[in-house]
């Protein structure tokens, strides 16, 4: 969220470039469904110098943008860290040799900033794969099949314009061996080790284990039986019964097979009754932001909050010197002295008219690193104390300088563990955050879908973006709201948990301000499938939890015209 009147967020500019083309068209085919095809016993992988163990060797650079570093590495010794500039992405690329006519998976590890993986002169179609900011190795994967008379394709990796550096390892063109050499095919990845029970609910355990050198994917066993298979080190399973222990144990896979299964953990979930997240909300709810810094928007106590918000996100709690903890100071000064015993006072008052009042972690210049187990529960146990100081129904997450989706979800669920099934958890990724289920903000809410509220993303500073039918969508249409919250609700949330984050006047953004018959009506559309743009959903979504503002002091600003419109609609949708 933006703290000043106007101001764009520093990503807001990535998706208004003539260069969007390439990540909406990744996009495009990642909706499409392409999956990678698991590579024969006969398959090579035909990329050389494919774990950038030899340097640069075979690998060309855009504007000396690639060099070879030892950390972050996701296998062997080295890896690529290429630093895109104003002007240039930090695209490398390969001329790798193949067969005619025949079918290549194409894979990499990335992490870092935005990263981009795909091929060209293929002599049919063109792919490529893509996945926001994350902290994590995670792997990019896609199919293609080459021309009658095509020798040979360019692969190719690339970040985006002046954003931050992105790491690859472990690239690869498995299929016929196109006569160029390359590296060895993969062997069968070894047992994952570290297996933990990260967290359990009446009817969910969370996994966590060490990631397996040369491992795709892995498999995870529920009292012997496959349950699941995810991409990542982490996993909740979901469907358990209340008060009853499960053994779970994990594989590593790749294109070589299925590893042996690790050591077996046992996980206990909690007596019945928790869970959730809705608390006593409406079935409908509006969420509005909070200002605890005066912007130029009408300076309001809580108090001052109109009755159409149900659910008060207070901006915000930021890290203190402790890694992952927050902390919280109440703007006295710049709120006109208001203190501390009336804004406790003003919360109670608030949830005694049945409203939620919760604290909002981060905002557009949020410092917030969840990155690691001891940073987790420090987030959790820091969160939890600023609940019990000022009265919080819980925490929103509205980190915009990127997440670890395995972190952040133990700490999420440490802290419904401390707070119980009344904890209200909020999300506002911005829209690129959302666009797929492989990005770490997505991944996240769906890891704690059994205790998560709403995700309400952030609609505006964004430019135009793919919806869920694979078409570009410009910003400020009903086409936008409802072609991209599709995304959502066809990605794995539930249409309750879902919400169409948007500012309330044009000050409250620095784009992607719509008027509230614009969000009335994407609301219509999509919980009854009327008053539709040119994008129609296959189907209808009448849980679709409502819809959320920037700000309530930006509301007020322009005599809460957004919140009498936009709020009444919510409550009186069927």
């Amino acid at each position: 969220m933006d703290r000043a009147s106007g101001m764009p967020r520093r990503r807001g500019r990535i998706a208004t470039r003539t260069a969007t083309w390439s990540a909406v068209t990744a996009l495009a085919l990642s909706l499409a469904g392409l999956a990678a095809v698991p590579a024969s016993a006969a398959d090579v992988n035909n990329v050389k110098n494919a774990g950038f163990e030899s340097g640069l060797t075979g690998w060309t650079c855009t504007a000396n943008s690639g060099t070879t570093v030892s950390s972050p590495v996701h296998g062997g010794s080295s890896a690529l860290k290429a630093a895109p500039a104003g002007q240039d992405d930090a695209r490398c690329t390969q001329t790798v040799a193949v067969e005619p006519g025949s079918t290549y998976t194409l894979s990499a590890w990335v992490r870092g900033g935005y990263s981009f993986l795909g091929v060209t002169g293929t002599g049919t179609t063109d792919v490529s794969a893509w996945t926001p900011d994350t902290t994590a190795w995670t792997q990019l994967s896609t199919t293609f099949t080459t021309g009658a008379s095509t020798t040979s394709v360019t692969v190719y990796t690339h970040g985006w314009y002046g954003q931050s550096a992105y790491y690859a390892d472990d690239i690869s063109v498995y299929g016929p061996d196109g006569g160029g050499g390359g590296d060895p095919a993969p062997t069968v990845p070894a047992a994952p080790a570290g297996l933990t029970v990260s967290g359990t609910t009446s009817s969910s355990a969370s996994l966590s284990w060490n990631a397996v050198t040369g491992a795709t994917g892995y498999n995870v066993y529920q009292n012997g039986t496959k349950v699941t298979a995810v991409t990542g080190a982490s996993a909740t399973i979901t469907g358990l019964a209340a008060s009853t222990s499960y053994s779970f144990q994990v594989t590593a896979t790749n294109a070589a097979g299925e590893s042996a299964k690790s050591a077996t953990v046992t996980a206990t979930t909690t007596s019945g009754g928790g869970g959730g997240g809705g608390g006593a909300l409406p079935r409908h709810a509006v969420t509005g932001y909070w200002q605890n810094f005066n912007n130029g928007a009408t300076v309001q106590k809580i108090s001052d909050v109109p009755s159409a918000y149900d659910i008060i996100a207070v901006a915000f709690a930021d890290a203190t010197s402790t890694p992952g903890a927050v902390g919280f100071t109440l703007d006295s000064a710049g709120l006109g002295g208001y203190t501390a015993d009336q804004f406790k006072a003003d919360i109670k008052a608030k949830q005694a008219a049945g409203k939620k009042v919760i604290i909002s972690i981060g905002g557009q210049n949020g410092t917030v690193s969840v990155n690691d187990s001891a940073s987790a529960a420090n987030f959790a146990n820091s969160v939890y104390a600023l609940m019990q100081t000022y009265g919080f129904d819980g925490v929103d997450i509205d980190l915009e300088n990127g997440l670890n989706a395995t972190y952040m979800t133990q700490a999420l669920r440490a802290l419904s563990a401390k707070a119980g099934s009344s904890l209200i958890i909020t999300m506002a990724p911005q829209t690129l955050d959302m666009q797929s289920t492989s990005s770490a903000y997505f991944q996240t809410a769906l890891n704690v879908k059994d205790i998560l509220t709403v995700v309400n993303t952030q609609y505006y500073n964004s430019g135009s973006m793919l919806g869920c039918d694979g078409k570009v969508y410009g910003q400020g249409s009903v086409d936008f709201l409802t072609a991209l919250a599709c995304i959502q609700l066809e990605g794995g949330l539930s249409p309750s948990q879902v919400g169409l984050g948007l500012p309330a006047s044009t000050s409250g953004a620095g784009s992607g301000y719509v008027s509230p018959t614009v969000v009335d009506n994407a609301l219509d559309c999509l919980t009854a499938g009327t008053n539709c743009g040119s994008f129609k959903p296959s189907r209808t979504y009448p849980d679709l939890r409502g819809a959320m503002a920037w700000s309530t002091n930006w509301d007020a600003s322009s005599g809460n015209a957004w919140s009498n419109a936009v709020g009444a609609h919510v409550h009186a949708l069927p």
